[in-house]
C-alpha cells in the first residue's frame, strides 16, 4: 500500500513539474504576505485589508490571456479561500481551469533536510 501511494505521489510530482516548466511560460510569484503586500499598498495609496488584497489577486488572476504566459502560481494561504469578485469562482478552481498549477507558500523558517549533507529547506 505504501509503494502505491508513493508511486502516486511521484506521478502526480512529475506531472505537476512538467505543467510548471513548459518552455517560454513563468511562475507567477503572488505570495506576499498581508504585512509585505501593505507595504506595496501604503506607494499607492491604498488600505491594506482583505477586500483589496482579493481585488488586487482577481486583477492577477483575471487577466485575459494569463494562460498563454503562466504556468504556475505560488499563493499565499489567504487566497487559497478567495475568489472572483465577478462570479464568486476560487482563485485555486479558476487558475487550475486555465491549465495554470496554484502552489501555496509554507515558510515556518529555514530547517535542515534530515539525512541531507546540510542542505535547507523552508
Amino acid at each position: 500500500m505504501v509503494e502505491t501511494v508513493k508511486k502516486c505521489y511521484k506521478d502526480e510530482l512529475i506531472m505537476n513539474a512538467k505543467k510548471i516548466s513548459r518552455p517560454g511560460f513563468g511562475i507567477l510569484a503572488a505570495d506576499e504576505s498581508t504585512g509585505t503586500i501593505g507595504q506595496r499598498f501604503t506607494k499607492i495609496n491604498v488600505e491594506n485589508n482583505e477586500p483589496n488584497r482579493r481585488a488586487y489577486r482577481d486583477l492577477l488572476f483575471t487577466s485575459e490571456g494569463i494562460e498563454n504566459y503562466i504556468s504556475g502560481v505560488i499563493m499565499y494561504e489567504e487566497t487559497l479561500g478567495q475568489a472572483t469578485l465577478k462570479d464568486n469562482t476560487n482563485f485555486v478552481k479558476l487558475l487550475e481551469s486555465k491549465g495554470i498549477v496554484p502552489g501555496i507558500k509554507v515558510d515556518k523558517g529555514i530547517t535542515v533536510i534530515n539525512h541531507s549533507k546540510g542542505e535547507s529547506a523552508t
